[in-house]
């Protein structure tokens, strides 16, 4: 009989997952290994290495799965307000005791792992293009030159709090405050132009 939605296989699932991410905290990307997240998440290997064959792919799954849980934007009519929430919700995840170090193993992975690379890339595709109707609803009301790229301005918010992440100072809300303030600013200046202009010399 079919298992339904919800069910042991949902049950399992969501277990070898957190014991995935359990891993990957306490010993990155390379010392990540099937037979141990199955100890972990207290199922039979088997059934582990069936389901996802090799690391990346697991690394791939819980991506996936991150995307699918991920909080829902925030849409308050003000691109300001908006993009605030936006980076104010990337600084408390990068600075989270959990999922901060969650990132910085994915981030290293995806250095070295051409697979994990692509997870994380549709990961954040995901999230990208969730947040963008925030800034193409503020080229519609006139907030935005219309020629502004939507999820190049949304990465512009991120960049900057990434950036302290991987050196080692992680982002305040005060630094998540002016990375949306920045990004607001240079999209008002066409910096962000789906097709910009090269000064010529």
């Amino acid at each position: 009989m079919a298992e339904r939605p919800g069910g042991r296989t949902a049950r399992v699932r969501a277990d070898v997952l957190r014991a995935a991410e359990d891993a990957l905290i306490e010993k990155g990307f390379a010392g990540l290994d099937l037979a141990d997240v199955a100890r972990r998440a207290v199922v039979g290997k088997t059934t582990v290495y069936r389901r996802w064959k090799t690391v990346p792919a697991l690394v791939a799954d819980l991506l996936a799965d991150m995307a699918e849980q991920s909080l829902p934007r925030t849409d308050t009519g003000s691109l300001a307000d908006d993009l605030r929430a936006n980076a104010r919700l990337v600084q408390r995840t990068l600075t989270d005791p959990r999922q901060g170090p969650l990132f910085r193993a994915f981030l290293a992975a995806a250095l070295t792992d051409s697979e994990t690379a692509a997870a994380l890339n549709r990961f954040y595709a995901v999230r990208v293009a969730e947040w963008a109707p925030c800034v193409a609803d503020a080229i519609t009301r006139g907030d935005l030159p219309a020629d502004t790229a939507p999820d190049e301005v949304i990465r512009a918010v991120s960049a900057p709090l990434y950036y302290r992440l991987l050196t080692g100072d992680p982002p305040t809300l005060e630094t998540a405050d002016t990375a949306a303030a920045a990004a607001i600013a240079a999209a008002r200046a066409g910096a962000y132009a789906v097709a910009p202009k090269i000064p010529q010399r």
